[in-house]
C-alpha cells in the first residue's frame, strides 16, 4: 500500500509536522509495516509540492525516533519496532504529551468521561485488535 499522506499549507501545523504525524498515525495504525518501503525524499516532494528539505527535516526526525531507517542506496523504509528511548524518557514523552492534549480538550469544555470516550474511540480506529485486548476503564 502506498504512503498517502495530505498537507494543509497555511495550517497551525508546520508541513514537516504533518509529515512526520501521518508517517507516525500509519505505522501506529499497521497500515505500514517493518520493511514496507517509504518514497524517497525527492518523489514525495513532489507529490506534496513542498521544498525537499521539509521532507528530509521530517525524515530525519522519524529516522532519530527509530520510526524509519535510511538504507544506503535503497532509500527510506519502516524499521523494526524497537524501544529508541529509556523508559524515563518515554515516559516524559508521554506525561507531555498528555498535558498538552488534556489541557486542550477541558478548554474545549470537554468533561472527562467525553476525553476518556475520545480517547478510546480513536484507539480503537487506530489499533482495532489492542481495544479489544486491553477491556474498559472503571
Amino acid at each position: 500500500m502506498a504512503l498517502e499522506l495530505r498537507i494543509t499549507p497555511g495550517a497551525a501545523s508546520p508541513i514537516f509536522r504533518q509529515i512526520v504525524d501521518q508517517v507516525r498515525r500509519a505505522v501506529a495504525s499497521g497500515a505500514h509495516r517493518p520493511g514496507d518501503p517509504l518514497p524517497s525524499i525527492r518523489v514525495l516532494a513532489e507529490q506534496l509540492v513542498v521544498n525537499p528539505n521539509t521532507v528530509a527535516k521530517a525524515y530525519g526526525e522519524l529516522v532519530r525516533d527509530g520510526l524509519i531507517e535510511s538504507r544506503q542506496g535503497r532509500g527510506y523504509f519502516v524499521a523494526d519496532c524497537r524501544q529508541v528511548y529509556s523508559d524515563a524518557e518515554r515516559r516524559r514523552r508521554l506525561e507531555e504529551a498528555m498535558r498538552s492534549f488534556l489541557s486542550e480538550a477541558l478548554v474545549l469544555n470537554y468533561s472527562p468521561s467525553e476525553i476518556r470516550e475520545a480517547v478510546d474511540r480513536e484507539l480503537g480506529r487506530i489499533r482495532p485488535d489492542d481495544s479489544e485486548k486491553e477491556g474498559g476503564h472503571d
